[in-house]
């Protein structure tokens, strides 16, 4: 059982980010719930019972500096540290080929998926290095998508590649501060997000049939597992899927 620890998770209001949070709580983690309505953040604290008295709600937009600031400024003043980032915020965005997504869907989705997870990480970081003792560790939420895409899908797929790199970057500058940081790709976990991909998902070859889901209790354990290695251990990639999802020989 991990006690004491402090982590934050974005998009901590729904889906993965619920159950990654729930998780942490459970195991005796605080837990700063991060998302972008505090209702939605109060009831995640709600589900994890009386585990939940050590989380803290912050509203919280990842893709504006300030807001993130303000996130990172709550923990540092209620715990004095940070141990944990979870980079779980994310949007699927508008189904849009290359020639059709308009810009302001584009940037919508660099926003919350990309830039949301680096300002966060900066503010990591930077709490991580000045600590005492220093380091930490930040997992990212990649989704399989970091590996091939789905038809009509390219700003999310974009911005999950670029994931890929940035969590590379963050764990070769984060080296020398003891700051260990790795990426969970996940596919068809059943969440609210992922409810339509059971009913019939668009396949490569134009067709739509339903793709199997599993439960999304799984990831939460994962994450677990990544976040209780020592510092001088690291997950760098792990991949989490439906087993029979098509995935392997997409397309």
């Amino acid at each position: 059982m991990t006690t004491g620890r402090v982590a934050v998770v974005t998009g901590a209001g729904s889906g993965l980010g619920r159950h990654i949070a729930r998780a942490l709580l459970e195991a005796g983690y605080r837990v700063a719930l991060a998302g972008r309505r505090l209702r939605a953040l109060q009831e995640t604290a709600a589900e994890a019972g009386p585990a939940g008295a050590s989380a803290l709600p912050v509203p919280t937009d990842v893709g504006v500096p300030e807001s993130v600031a303000a996130l990172f400024d709550a923990v540092r003043s209620e715990w004095g540290r940070l141990d944990l980032l979870v980079n779980n915020a994310g949007v699927f965005g508008p189904a849009a080929s290359v020639d059709e997504i308009s810009h302001d869907d584009w940037q919508r989705a660099v926003a919350t998926n990309l830039t949301g997870a680096l300002l966060c990480a900066q503010q990591a970081v930077r709490m991580m290095k000045a600590q005492s003792p220093r380091g930490g560790r930040i997992i990212n939420n990649g989704s399989i998508s970091a590996h091939v895409p789905r038809p009509n899908s390219v700003a999310y797929t974009a911005t999950k590649h670029a994931m890929t790199g940035l969590t590379k970057s963050i764990s070769l500058d984060g080296r020398a501060y003891d700051i260990a940081c790795g990426q969970i790709d996940i596919g068809n976990a059943a969440t609210e997000m992922t409810a339509g991909i059971a009913r019939g998902a668009v396949q490569a070859d134009g067709s739509v049939l339903p793709e199997p889901t599993f439960d999304a209790e799984h990831v939460a354990r994962a994450v677990l597992y990544m976040a209780g290695l020592p510092l001088e251990a690291n997950v760098q990639f792990m991949t989490i899927t439906a087993t029979k999802m098509p995935f392997i020989g997409r397309g």
